[in-house]
């Protein structure tokens, strides 16, 4: 059994030969990676991505991610292609086959008949001598000098340059199309990553009570205030003029001073000019303020007049961090 140390040691190594094996990769972005990514700007159909064994998974990957980003693609498992899966294959589509020895026979097969199709074929491949290589359009060398595995076996270090090299190409693809945040927002309605790029302040602060007092209003109407709302502040109003705000944390340090309470009023203790928001701002944006004023409530303007306030705690109830 090997001791804590030694594990954490075969952990670092893993990282440290895979982390080279990326930094590699960089040496082989060539002319055939830029006429990859012009071939699929200038395709008509998708990108279909095939692969056998480990390859295949990262195939299914990088079909996600081209997805996501705006390359439309599809997946096509290796071995499942001559049993009726090349069927999914049309005119104007780009093929990207994935393979680490490019000599399996699963892709000796298939190539043939991709050829046969007339579809451009890019193989990316951890062997530029391969028949994969020799077969293909172009060539996305994802090639690595040894597995992080110690017999140099199990596919590690090459799926993770495959992955790499098909990222690298998807980003390209995506700021070549100038693929937006709205745009990613689109493909990605849901959870907590949609919701950042599109759940407006709008959408969430309507939901609280609207705490508000006018500036010559006594303290108890101010406690009352912001303890039947719950949102630990109250804005303060000057008729309907927003003139500060008056916080739980305001009341903590009224009660410090010598001061009688009963002689205040909301305008002695508020905050003028207090930090506020627009309704049409993103939640993860009005998130991003509260961190950088190290605030847990924010109060909301619609149409250059107060509208309520947006907390923390509804932040978080979304999901976003």
């Amino acid at each position: 059994m090997k001791t804590p140390e030694e594990i954490r040691q075969i952990g670092l190594r893993t990282i440290e030969e895979e982390a080279a094996a990326i930094g590699n990769l960089g040496n082989h972005l060539n002319e055939d990676f830029i006429r990859s990514v012009e071939l699929i700007l200038n395709s008509t159909g998708r990108v279909i991505v095939t692969g056998i064994g480990k390859s295949a998974n990262i195939a299914a990957k990088l079909v996600s991610t081209f997805n996501s980003t705006g390359t439309p693609a599809g997946f096509m498992h290796a071995a499942d292609a001559i049993h009726g899966d090349l069927g999914m294959i049309r005119p104007g589509d780009v093929i990207i086959c994935l393979s680490k020895s490019g000599d399996t026979p699963e892709i000796k097969v298939l190539l043939p008949l991709l050829r046969l199709m007339g579809n451009k074929l890019i193989g990316l491949v951890g062997n530029t001598e391969s028949y994969l290589a020799k077969n293909s359009d172009l060539i996305l060398n994802a090639s690595v000098n040894r597995e992080a595995c110690p017999n140099n076996l199990a596919p590690t270090a090459s799926t993770t340059a495959q992955l790499v090299m098909g990222d690298a190409l998807a980003v390209a693809l995506l700021e070549c199309r100038g693929f937006s945040r709205e745009d990613f927002a689109r493909y990605h309605p849901g959870g907590a990553l949609g919701k950042r790029l599109y759940l407006k302040v709008s959408d969430i602060y309507k939901f609280n009570e609207k705490p508000e007092v006018q500036i010559n209003d006594d303290m108890r109407s101010v406690l009352l205030e912001i303890s039947s709302k719950r949102l630990g502040a109250t804005a303060v109003l000057n008729e309907r003029k927003l003139a500060g705000i008056i916080t739980d944390g305001d009341i903590r340090r009224m009660l410090h001073r010598e001061t009688p309470v009963e002689n205040l009023k909301a305008s002695d203790i508020m905050t003028r000019d207090p930090l506020t928001i627009d309704s049409g701002i993103l939640v993860a944006d009005a998130l991003d303020l509260m961190r950088k004023n190290n605030i847990t409530q924010i109060l909301v303007m619609e149409n250059e007049e107060y509208a309520g306030v947006i907390h923390l705690h509804d932040i978080l109830k979304e999901g976003i961090l």
